[in-house]
């Protein structure tokens, strides 16, 4: 996707999912107006979650000195992902909130399964879009001031990015790939979801996933999405099946609000399925309340949706890691 340049602001050529002013999931809606969201507030039941759990904070591993990526769960789509040549670490948030203001909004279950002084130095930061369980501006502008990392977004982050002192920031168009370093490339991949962080700038930004390639190894990030049979299939066919897929279990209830916009465990099963994943890690559930389900129920699910013999398909606890 081209840019257009006007002496008042950038902006972005109209593609198949935008139509000159706002993105959008090309044949479908996914963003829910303000009476779906006072509907459901007013009709939901959500489970109860516990206020505090017991947390045994981790170590990420020595980086693999041949092929191989270790994956270490921070909570939330927090991973630290470590091949022979990088440091990666995605939707980064250590806030005790998911929210603009630090007083109010969900609150954090289980805190932060690594501390943010024992991550090693970060080399790239992959931000999958703009809400705030996922594009945390105190957790990244601590790592401007600690690491001052490369960014790779979807289009429109760059300013947002900037803000939070990270001025090294890459942005991509769905499909559109960068070679950050011999053994390091990244491409940004379609995901069925929306954007906003204020309530007159939805769509305004751009969402997606990430393929990443290094150390040998081909890591699928998949950020938040509603379930397509047809995309992720695609994805798989234009990228290839990764050798681990990071992918999203939690915040599916109820599904009339939810579905557009966020996987259940039994659709999260699938896209292992049509990706043609090696190994998936779960992802997205047990760190803030933000639906109706309870905290332990998606991994009950997927332990069910899996009970048909899908292979592969991990659950850790935050700090827990894996090699893949």
């Amino acid at each position: 996707m081209g840019l257009l340049t006007n002496t008042v602001r950038m902006t972005f050529a109209p593609s198949d999912h935008f139509n000159g002013k706002r993105f959008f999931n090309p044949g479908e809606a996914s963003e829910r107006g303000l009476r779906d969201l006072i509907k459901w507030k007013m009709s939901g039941r959500p489970e109860p979650w516990p206020d505090h759990v017991e947390v045994v904070q981790g170590r990420v591993p020595e980086a693999p000195r041949a092929d191989g990526i270790t994956a270490t769960w921070v909570g939330q789509s927090t991973f630290v992902l470590r091949s022979r040549s990088a440091t990666i670490l995605t939707d980064p948030i250590f806030s005790d909130r998911a929210s603009p203001l630090p007083w109010m909004g969900p609150r954090r279950a289980a805190a932060p399964g690594v501390a943010f002084a024992d991550v090693p130095r970060v080399d790239l930061v992959l931000l999958s879009h703009d809400h705030y369980d996922h594009c945390d501006l105190p957790t990244l502008r601590m790592l401007a001031v600690r690491d001052d990392p490369r960014v790779v977004a979807p289009l429109g982050h760059r300013r947002l990015l900037a803000g939070a002192g990270l001025s090294r920031a890459v942005e991509l168009d769905w499909w559109e790939s960068r070679v950050l370093a011999p053994d390091l490339e990244v491409t940004l991949v379609p995901a069925r979801h929306w954007s906003r962080r204020t309530p007159f700038r939805t769509n305004s930004r751009l969402w997606g996933g990430f393929m990443v390639r290094t150390g040998g190894r081909l890591a699928y990030f998949a950020g938040d999405s509603g379930y397509d049979d047809r995309l992720f299939a695609e994805i798989g066919r234009r990228c290839g099946a990764p050798d681990l897929a990071m992918l999203p279990i939690g915040a599916y209830e109820p599904r009339w609000f939810m579905s557009a916009a966020h996987m259940n465990p039994a659709e999260a099963v699938r896209v292992h399925r049509d990706v043609g994943a090696r190994r998936s890690v779960a992802m997205h559930w047990g760190t803030f309340p933000l639906t109706d389900e309870g905290r332990e129920e998606p991994v009950r699910a997927l332990g069910e949706a899996c009970g048909g013999g899908t292979p592969g398909f991990s659950v850790l606890q935050p700090g827990e890691s894996l090699l893949a």
